[in-house]
């Protein structure tokens, strides 16, 4: 379940991250210069783009918290979804320009191999982004967060584009300076694929798409095995930024009492909102089970 410790922690970890990638900016920037590395000074280009990830994730976290109104009765949750968006859109721009750039480098000639300051650079740098990934992402499902999520893995990305950074470099050094850069170029496709991944993401969560399968077929058995519940006629939920939303109707016995249909049906609703994290709003309908005979004597 989710702790006030989490919610806490979700808070403060865009804060970090922040911290982090401001660092990791001017630290790469400055050991790619001396160290003559190209692909490390793209690399913290690619760490100033995950400081404006930062702040449109800490926005979006801070407008989503607010509470529903008459014009938006679901509130504001889906500003997540419009950030990691625009996180994965600044993922695949920053990798299109790293591209650009690498492959100007190639066509120049490379003057000269890096040294080993820009390894130690690209070193750091794999570290300390896997370690902010694993503690955003840790914080992002804790508390069912889109925007926290995608900037966790802008920061996986960092690392991973680091990992080639490294190999770029020392494979520069052993004797073949033009490794460096087609490294930076290989590792912008994959930062561009978690952009492109991010955004479809995104785009499903503004359509309203459906929750986790294992989400529906949890509700489904807690509604199934309520007594006097003969089945389901209709079952669906959907995401509002880090909020789910449920709406499920269940056939009853036909000589259900009206006072017994709405006890059975708070039942359902006050056990799916122990049972499941993140869940917001629960609205549970009931049906005589003779509507669902009916219903297949049609058929038939």
């Amino acid at each position: 379940m989710t702790t006030e410790t989490c919610r806490a922690c979700g808070d403060r970890v865009v804060w970090w991250g922040m911290a982090a990638n401001s660092t990791m900016m001017v630290f790469k920037a400055v050991l790619g210069i001396v160290g003559g590395s190209a692909a490390l000074v793209a690399d913290s280009m690619h760490s100033g783009a995950d400081v404006v990830a930062d702040w449109v994730t800490l926005f979006s976290v801070w407008v989503s918290k607010r509470e529903p109104d008459d014009d938006y009765p679901y509130g504001l949750g889906n500003i997540q979804f419009i950030s990691s968006a625009v996180v994965g859109l600044i993922l695949f721009v920053g990798a299109a320009a790293w591209i650009y750039e690498s492959l100007d480098k190639i066509f120049e000639g490379v003057p000269e191999a890096p040294n080993l300051l820009a390894a130690i650079g690209a070193l750091v740098s794999i570290i300390t982004n896997e370690i902010m990934y694993r503690y955003e992402i840790c914080a992002g499902r804790k508390n069912n967060s889109p925007a926290l999520i995608a900037v966790a893995w802008d920061n996986r990305s960092d690392a991973i584009s680091s990992v080639g950074v490294l190999i770029g470099i020392l494979v520069s050094i052993a004797g073949f300076p033009i490794a460096d850069a087609i490294a930076a170029i290989f590792v912008a496709l994959m930062v561009a694929k978690i952009g492109v991944d991010l955004n479809v993401s995104a785009i499903k969560g503004l359509m309203d798409s459906s929750v986790d399968t294992e989400i529906l077929e949890q509700v489904y058995r807690l509604s199934v095995e309520t007594p006097r519940v003969k089945g389901i006629r209709f079952l669906r939920g959907r995401n509002i930024g880090e909020e789910i939303h449920l709406d499920v109707n269940v056939y009853l016995e036909n000589d259900c009492k009206v006072f017994e249909s709405d006890f059975i049906a708070g039942t359902i609703r006050d056990k799916i909102f122990a049972s499941i994290e993140h869940v917001k709003d629960v609205r549970v309908g009931v049906t005589p089970a003779s509507a669902q005979a009916g219903k297949k004597t049609a058929r038939t």
